[in-house]
């Protein structure tokens, strides 16, 4: 199974909408603390599962099970250390069970895509809970969409 990865920063509507579209995606996986952030832009979570449907045919699922905790975000953004930040993300899914908490017939039904905002997956949660089902589950290949 291809688990997709994708942030809609530095992306137009059109190339976030045409990825989707190319590899087939059939489930955007919201992985945001603030989906209706003011700089979310067209991905904002009032918006989003219109354009989804309109423009890529996909499906909108929030799952905010996945989305750091807000104090997280703000201590990262303040000294961006990586590696501490990286082993409090992972205590949090260890805490809330994840990947073995989640609905797996969501990811194995249909192409489905974690989405977070950062442009790159290098230093974002969402290639850390990519990773995780991918360990877990043992038939996931883990592609970023940039």
């Amino acid at each position: 199974m291809n688990l997709y990865t994708t942030g809609f920063t530095e992306k137009s509507a059109e190339r976030f909408f045409d990825l989707l579209r190319a590899h087939s995606v059939h489930a955007l996986v919201d992985t945001r603390l603030r989906p209706d952030g003011q700089l979310s832009g067209f991905a904002k979570k009032v918006d989003l599962p219109y354009f989804l449907r309109e423009l890529a045919g996909a499906d909108y699922v929030h799952l905010p099970v996945l989305a750091p905790k807000d104090d997280f975000l703000k201590q990262y953004r303040a000294d961006r250390d990586w590696s501490r930040y990286v082993e409090q993300f992972e205590q949090l899914m260890d805490d809330r069970r994840i990947p073995e908490t989640l609905d797996k017939d969501l990811f194995y039904s249909r192409a489905c895509c974690l989405l977070c905002s950062e442009a790159s997956p290098e230093r974002c949660h969402r290639r850390l809970i990519a990773e995780r089902m991918a360990a877990a589950w043992g038939d996931v290949e883990v592609v970023h969409l940039t």
